[in-house]
Parts: structure tokens; sequence; C-alpha cells
């Protein structure tokens, strides 16, 4: 879910006397630091208002009602369940949120894995420009790196996991369409389409790699799935950076507005990311 932290009383309120505290002196150098930290402290009521306006934000946009306000999102990423050791494999993972992006040779074996990874750049002109040059780049970086590991004549198609870190409208496991470009990003033609369509496209226009992108996802469920990987009783993940988010299970009853087909898929699992 994308949390987008409206003005708050309460808060502004804080940083009034936060600035009355700097302002006012003389003050020896310990009496300014107890009070500077005390403007930053919440007391039990505060917290417990946050957490219910929290719970009330989340049970909203998690509603299918239009009407229902909420400042959180509450994407569903379709994913069913973490790991749970029996993984095994060789698999391609591209990661892309930046100026720079990175491609991994992931190798799993039940709890142990090995990762092995090169770093490329995107150049202004490449994002600034068109979509399809955008992902012609990713593609040929992606076949450099796949000839780097000899991986090219020796395993046929790649299973690969895409990790997206743009906001997007999901709709399965492996469609996903581009609600806005952030980050500098401007690329024509990718806003509303589907990503994974265009990497998928962009790798069949070249004849030396060849993938099947199994999941397309943002960082925040990839920093769980991640840590889940290595305890099983991680649930929540968590960024913040550029941008804040947070992901975690959830109960497919209480998620309304999603579509129950989505049981139909997996009937083993009832709860989805």
């Amino acid at each position: 879910m994308y949390v987008d932290l409206r003005p708050d009383p309460f808060l502004a309120a804080k940083e009034c006397d936060l600035r009355n505290v700097v302002e006012r002196g003389p003050l020896t150098r310990e009496q300014r630091i107890e009070e500077v930290c005390g403007c930053m402290q919440l007391l039990e009521g505060d917290l417990r208002r946050m957490m219910n306006e929290l719970k009330i934000s989340i049970e909203n946009g998690l509603s299918s009602n239009p009407r229902a306000i909420s400042s959180l999102k509450m994407l569903p990423s379709y994913l069913r369940s973490g790991p749970d050791g029996t993984e095994r494999g060789d698999f391609l993972a591209l990661d892309l949120g930046g100026t720079n992006f990175r491609v991994l040779l992931v190798r799993l074996d039940g709890k142990d894995a090995k990762m092995e990874g090169r770093i490329f750049r995107l150049p202004e002109h490449i994002i600034k420009g068109s979509g399809t040059g955008l992902f012609d780049h990713i593609a040929e970086c992606l076949a450099k790196f796949v000839l780097d590991k000899n991986l090219f004549s020796k395993a046929g198609t790649l299973p690969l996991g895409f990790t997206f870190s743009f906001p997007c409208a999901q709709e399965g496991l492996t469609k996903a369409r581009l609600i806005t470009w952030t980050k500098g990003f401007s690329a024509s033609g990718v806003e509303h389409e589907d990503v994974v369509k265009l990497l998928r496209e962009a790798c069949k226009r070249r004849q030396d790699v060849d993938i099947d992108v199994v999941a397309v996802l943002n960082d925040t469920v990839g920093s769980l799935m991640s840590c889940a990987f290595e305890d099983s009783s991680c649930a929540i993940g968590v960024i913040v950076g550029t941008g804040t988010n947070a992901c975690y299970f959830e109960k497919i009853n209480r998620c309304p507005k999603l579509d129950k087909s989505i049981v139909d898929e997996d009937p083993f699992h009832d709860e989805v990311c």
C-alpha cells in the first residue's frame, strides 16, 4: 500500500512547539536537548489516535465503496504466500527503480540463496526518450548479462522476477500498468501500459535473450519476500526513501474491492499481499 501523508494538525502543533523551543533562550545544552526531544515525544493517547486513524484508512482503502476516503491506495500485489523453503533453481532478477538498475542471477536451494549481479546505468536521454528506447536498452543490458554468465545456451527460457519501483495498477502477478512516472523518468508511451508486456516485446526483438517474466512487484514487496526467505516469521515490508511504502499479507475476506476470482487461482491460501 502506498502511504500519502496528509497535513496533521497535531504534528503541526508539535512543529510550532519545536520552533518556540529553538527560538527561546538562553538554556544550557542539556536543557535545550531535553526540550527539543520532548516536542517529539508522543503520549499514549496520541499513539492510539494515530493507530485508529491508520486502521480506518486501511479499511477504507480495502473497501469497494467508491465513497470510502483513504490516503492509502491499498494496491494488491497478487502474491498469495511467502517462501516456504522448497524454492530451487536459477532465476534472473531485474531491479528497476532509478537511474541505475541491477540484473541479478539468483540461485536458490531451499533455504540457501546465492546472488551475483551487475549494475547498469540509464542515461538521461534514455529515461526521457521513448518507452521503446528505454525497454530496448534494458533488454540489451539483460542480453549482456546473460552472455557474461553463459546462460543463454544452457538454460533456454530464463524465469525472471521484475522489480519495478514506480506507481502501478497491478492486474495480476505478471501484469502491471504504470500509473505515472516518478524519480525524473518521463519516457513516452509507457504510462497506462503493461510494463511486463513492454519488457517481453523488447526481448523478443532480440535473438540473444529469452525470458519468462514470472512476477512483477515493487521494491517493498521484494523486501518482504527477501526477508521472509531468511525468516518465515517476517510479515511486513517497509521502504522509507524517496517515497514511503509498506506491504503485508491481508485476509482475502477483508478485501471487498478484490476480484474474488483470485480465490479460484489458489484455493489453498486465504491471504493476499
